[in-house]
């Protein structure tokens, strides 16, 4: 099977407090940082009905990201490199990130959003409501991520400074 190439363009834009990749948060879960989305006019209409929606999940372009790698190290206590598809490290194939953010507001065309994890002027490719029947499954694997790692990454998080 070959590899097939797809075009996608942006709907808008992340704005956040973070221009340095190792001064952003890991996980938007832990991430107590501000931002909007800012939504092209041309996709405007598509906001209509999200104000009732908490969390959205936003889905982007990691548009610093050095390389495409199909192996990586985490990036927190990350001592041995796993396949890319067992992480969420930015250097993957395609270079598409999620973070599911909280829902602070829309006015006009701008979304304000809490739990930031972003790079400032990321590109926003779609956004989904976040739906606790359809996105939270009880009783599902973390693989090779423990209490541990993820206390690290809280840890981590919880040290960036934002205003």
């Amino acid at each position: 099977m070959n590899s097939i190439e797809y075009s996608c363009r942006a709907i808008g834009t992340v704005r956040t407090p973070f221009t340095d990749p190792a001064a952003t948060p890991i996980q938007a879960a832990f991430s107590p940082a501000r931002g909007t989305v800012e939504i092209l006019p041309e996709f405007r209409d598509g906001l209509s009905a999200l104000a009732g929606f908490s969390h959205l999940i936003l889905i982007y372009r990691f548009h610093r990201a050095p390389g495409e790698e199909l192996g990586e190290r985490p990036l927190i206590d990350g001592t041995e490199p796993h396949g890319i598809f067992a992480t969420r490290h930015f250097n993957r194939p395609n270079r598409l990130g999620i973070s599911v953010v909280r829902l602070a507001g829309i006015d006009g065309a701008t979304l304000a959003v809490e739990g930031v994890d972003l790079l400032d002027g990321t590109p926003v490719l779609d956004i989904k409501p976040y739906i606790p029947a359809f996105d939270c499954i009880g009783g599902a694997g973390s693989g090779w991520v423990t209490p541990q790692h993820v206390e690290r990454i809280k840890r981590q998080s919880a040290s960036f400074k934002v205003d």
